[in-house]
């Protein structure tokens, strides 16, 4: 697992394909806890019913936190099944 303690607010969260999965708004425990903006519609699987709530998703899905990216070790649909409400 990576080193999350350098997760920050407002970091763009992608799967391993690159395809953005969320924004950052805080670090609770070991869940990140996104956006509401990013309900996840535009991710594969996760549209309908979870629009306009937070969601979360595992720290140990983190491959790695470089720049103002915080990359999954899984692609975007993958990660879209382990997100959390």
């Amino acid at each position: 697992m990576a080193d999350t303690s350098n997760i920050r607010e407002h970091m763009e969260v992608i799967g391993a394909d690159g395809v953005h999965v969320g924004t950052v708004d805080k670090v609770e425990g070991d869940r990140i806890k996104l956006t509401k903006k990013d309900s996840g519609a535009e991710i594969e699987g996760a549209e309908g019913a979870h629009a306009g709530h937070h969601h979360f998703i595992s720290t140990g899905l983190v491959a790695e936190v470089e720049g103002d990216q915080v990359r999954l070790s899984a692609t975007a649909a993958n990660a879209a099944t382990f997100i959390e409400e």
